[in-house]
């Protein structure tokens, strides 16, 4: 099974119809096997951005419980090595969600991660591996 990290934009479109992605992204997940796997930055995030959504806390929280994503991630175990990661991408700039994703991607071998942002182009894994990516072709 393919391990899917979903990252905050992403998850927006799923969610909001009037996002550009939205028919893509729900099109991506009819072919992945859940769970996606978030991290807490990726949800204070997304919580945040569908606040003014109808029913976009309430979408979060059922795709929480019914375990569609999951929380996969300890930002206390990992934060020496995500706080190295933001100094390394300073320039991008990287968010903490973003390096939290690129720390799940170097905890789970073969992981992909599922987002909008470009930026996930030029981050590297392990100081040089490239990060398997479901993005659209246009980012």
């Amino acid at each position: 099974m393919t391990v899917i990290l979903a990252d905050t934009g992403v998850l927006v479109a799923l969610l909001d119809r009037r996002e550009k992605f939205h028919a893509w992204a729900v099109e991506q997940t009819q072919t992945l096997h859940p769970p996606l796997l978030l991290c807490e930055a990726v949800l204070a995030e997304l919580l945040f951005l569908v606040a003014d959504l109808p029913g976009g806390r309430a979408a979060v929280s059922h795709n929480l419980h019914h375990g569609n994503w999951r929380l996969h991630f300890s930002l206390g175990a990992e934060r020496e090595r995500v706080f190295s990661l933001l100094e390394i991408y300073a320039d991008q700039p990287m968010s903490l969600a973003d390096g939290c994703l690129v720390r799940m991607a170097e905890l789970n071998a073969g992981a992909s991660v599922f987002t909008l942002d470009r930026h996930f182009r030029v981050y590297r894994k392990n100081r040089r591996q490239h990060i398997p990516l479901i993005a659209p072709d246009e980012i």
